[in-house]
């Protein structure tokens, strides 16, 4: 018998594939750096759309289909106060997501990563 012939299965997923995929589309959500920039300026506190427009030096139409986005998968929540909508970091578990994806990042950007990346920083071999 090879080290690798066992008489169980091989190990399984701990997720089934409905969670598999709502990951993906989350991830797929966060795979922008616009609305990445959002979700780091969210994570301060809530603010308008024409705040975060102002902020982000972008057009709130264009603000607001991205904040669509991040609405669809579940990254922010909105509250209306009269004519103004409000947006916010869904909940800690966002934030969590947020600061850490962020904190990966810098630390590889500062060159303390394992040394898998390249100077455009996407991975070798990608």
């Amino acid at each position: 018998m090879s080290e690798h012939d066992h008489e169980t299965p091989g190990p399984r997923p701990r997720h089934d594939s409905s969670v598999l995929g709502g990951a993906a589309a989350l991830f797929h959500a966060l795979a922008d750096v616009e609305r990445l920039r959002l979700l780091d300026l969210l994570a301060a506190g809530e603010r308008c759309v024409s705040e975060i427009a102002t902020a982000s030096q972008a057009a709130i139409s264009t603000v607001s289909q991205r904040l669509k986005v991040l609405s669809s998968e579940g990254l922010v929540s909105q509250r209306r106060d009269g004519k103004h909508i409000y947006y916010r970091l869904a909940d800690a578990h966002v934030v969590e997501l947020i600061e850490s994806a962020l904190a990966h990042a810098n630390h590889n950007h500062a060159g303390n990563g394992n040394g898998n990346t390249t100077t455009n920083g996407k991975a070798n071999g990608q």
